[in-house]
């Protein structure tokens, strides 16, 4: 055809394949349009349509490579032929190949499990489902502010593993560390408030002599060579524009740290309210006058 082309417009080859690669584009194009209008008309489903208006793209998109690279490549030998056709195929599905190799990764390297508390892209949430091109989570926190579940199943692809961070808040070891910050003002007793803050704290800490946690603590410093100094509740203080902040620090399961922090609240505030000399402090405007006020009674 190419020849015949070339024979009859009185051109080279290779302009008659640059004709004959555009008309090819346009009908390709042309049929891609026809098919989906046809198809749309008898698919309701979202979720269906999707998947099927992509099958259809790669499908013809790789008609296209096969025509385009045979027409090209004619009389250069199947070698060849074979590798620009595989260099076709691994673009036009680059997605979903990297899909599926990040399906690889997460199955053999086991970054995550069915089960495992992840957060990656921003996305926080329990793995629910692992598939071959993308896994599902119920995602904890957004909108409640807290590490409850929404309800909302969302679905990541594999693909995003190579490319994003990933931080599983569970895998290893099951513990995370928790702040909780309490603000009070500058009139207090800091040091009874350390105390009360510090009680608190400990009636909620991690038990380490649990051998479920021991064994935890082993694992994950032989696998990831991390060692933990101090697992002890701890409380730090520091100055800021509304009062003196202390903090209590503490490890804290990664699943139920909304809970603890409701009890060592519950705990913090009981001790307060048995101390007049200390107050929760909000952000606050003083004026100070020097000298005598005049009000002019006129």
């Amino acid at each position: 055809m190419v020849d015949r082309i070339a024979e009859v417009l009185n051109i080279s080859d290779w302009q008659a394949k640059l004709i004959v690669t555009g008309a090819v584009v346009v009908v390709l194009a042309v049929l891609r349009w026809l098919v989906l209008v046809v198809v749309r008309r008898r698919i309701e489903d979202s979720s269906v349509w999707y998947r099927t208006r992509k099958l259809l793209s790669y499908a013809i998109t790789l008609v296209g490579l096969v025509v385009l690279v045979s027409m090209w490549l004619e009389g250069s030998g199947l070698a060849t032929y074979i590798g620009f056709l595989t260099a076709g195929v691994a673009i036009a599905l680059s997605d979903v190949l990297k899909n599926l190799a990040g399906w690889a990764l997460i199955v053999l390297r086991r970054q995550f499990r069915v089960g495992d508390r992840i957060e990656i892209v921003g996305h926080r949430g329990d793995v629910v489902d692992i598939r071959a091109f993308r896994f599902t989570l119920l995602e904890v926190g957004n909108r409640n502010d807290a590490e409850q579940a929404t309800g909302r199943l969302l679905h990541v692809p594999n693909g995003l593993v190579f490319t994003e961070v990933l931080a599983n808040f569970t895998s290893g070891f099951e513990y995370i560390w928790h702040e909780i910050p309490v603000l009070i003002t500058f009139e207090s007793d800091w040091e009874a408030a350390e105390g009360i803050i510090l009680a608190a704290v400990r009636s909620q800490a991690l038990d380490q002599a649990d051998p479920k946690v021991a064994a935890e603590l082993r694992a994950t410093a032989a696998r990831y060579q991390i060692r933990f100094t101090h697992l002890t509740p701890i409380t730090y203080l520091t100055v800021k524009d509304s009062g003196v902040l202390i903090t209590g620090r503490l490890l804290v399961p990664a699943r139920g740290k909304r809970i603890i922090e409701q009890e060592i609240w519950k705990a913090i505030l009981r001790g307060f309210k048995e101390r007049p000399d200390i107050h929760l402090a909000y952000p606050t405007i003083r004026t100070y006058f020097d000298g005598p006020i005049g009000i002019d009674k006129k």
